[in-house]
């Protein structure tokens, strides 16, 4: 019988030239070929059983298990190969590598893919322009940035017509780039027809973040093999937060188009409760994910897309901070001030989204969907089987 080490090294063999791979993606595909042959982590997450139904790993394979990772670091923890061994296994740093390439390698336009590569440099001048801009707009319009306006009213400081004229295209286009993107990548993938059972448990993959649970349900390894639910409950808080900060600005729109009732609105309104408690939650998960981010091991991920995780996570607390100190004083003489601040936060992170650390959740999302179709579909290879 062959010992784990060669059929790992007979696997390895029999990968897809490495001329049609980078360096990233033959790394993934030599841990892979290691871990097909070993398999202890098989019940871990959805990784593993997919990796399973696969001899070779195409370039197409190796995007969609890497983006069908959630760095929880289970499988780095519990792994025999992990550094300092020979066979130096890190699934979690290899996969995150990789999936930093699938958002380049997917972004449309394609020329733009390259702000991926220095998007902590891109948030903060994008951030940088939307704040000018704001400040700019604002000192034009009405004079001096330190004034209030009649009942907090912002369309005082900022007219209602302006601000559409301004964010709809920047909000079309993120929604536009990010649909080509992931289609691109969905179509490469091959996934197969999406049944209704499939689609309701990727939703509740995606919805619940089930695999940031780690391998046991326990949560993820962090800064050592102690288990942790923080960063899934953090996730929750900004990934719920964002929803309900939309939902808010969606109630706000109907109010205003189809009946008629403009803004602002009360403290007890739904467009402001929604709102603040969207706020609320994206300070606090955005907070914890810039903690967990600093303290966590080396080992995990890829320190390269520490810039891009940092940049994003700090560009949502700016937008929430902002937006929460301008409900609080907004009959302030400093309405003008927070008003500009804020959209102009706003508008940095809407031109910023489709080359952005959220472009995981998307990719992240349809490569859930492909586990559901495809874990449905007979397993010809039988590899998960004794």
């Amino acid at each position: 019988m062959q010992s784990l080490e060669s059929r790992a090294v007979a696997g390895a063999s029999r990968v897809i030239p490495i001329h049609a791979l980078s360096g990233g993606e033959t790394e993934v595909a030599r841990i892979l070929q290691i871990c097909n042959a070993c398999r202890y982590c098989e019940g871990f997450c959805a990784v593993f059983p997919a990796m399973t139904r696969r001899l070779d790993f195409a370039k197409a394979d190796i995007a969609y298990l890497a983006n069908l990772c959630h760095s929880c670091g289970a499988c780095l923890h519990a792994c025999q190969y992990a550094p300092p061994h020979e066979f130096a296994v890190n699934v979690p740093k290899a996969m995150a590598s990789v999936r930093g390439q699938t958002y380049v390698d997917y972004a449309w336009p394609r020329a733009l893919g390259a702000l991926y590569q220095r998007n902590g440099l891109t948030l903060s001048l994008a951030l940088a322009a939307g704040l000018a801009l704001f400040l700019l707009l604002a000192s034009m319009s009405g004079g001096s940035l330190w004034r209030s306006a009649p009942g907090g009213n912002f369309y005082a400081i900022f007219p209602h017509g302006l601000m559409v004229a301004l964010f709809a295209p920047i909000f079309m286009f993120a929604v536009l780039a990010l649909g080509i993107g992931v289609r691109r990548f969905w179509n490469d993938v091959s996934p197969g027809k999406a049944s209704v059972a499939a689609a309701k448990e990727a939703a509740s993959d995606v919805l619940r973040l089930k695999y940031l649970g780690g391998g046991d349900g326990e949560g993820c390894n962090e800064a050592d093999d102690a288990f942790s639910l923080a960063r899934r409950r953090l996730h929750h808080f900004t990934f719920y937060g964002f929803l309900l900060c939309f939902a808010a600005t969606c109630v706000a729109t109907l109010y205003h188009y189809c009946f008629g009732w403009p803004a602002p609105y009360a403290f007890s309104s739904l467009p402001k409760l929604l709102g603040i408690g969207g706020g609320l939650a994206l300070v606090i998960g955005t907070s914890g994910l810039f903690w967990l981010n600093l303290k966590r091991h080396p080992l995990h991920g890829d320190p390269a897309q520490k810039p891009m995780d940092r940049g994003f996570i700090g560009l949502l607390f700016v937008t929430a901070l902002s937006g929460l100190l301008l409900a609080l004083w907004r009959n302030s003489p400093a309405l003008a001030l927070l008003l500009s601040l804020h959209l102009g936060a706003v508008m940095a992170l809407f031109a910023t989204l489709p080359y952005s650390k959220f472009a995981h959740g998307i990719f992240r999302s349809a490569a859930l969907l492909k586990w559901a179709i495809e874990k449905r579909q007979p397993n010809r290879l039988q590899l998960g089987e004794d």
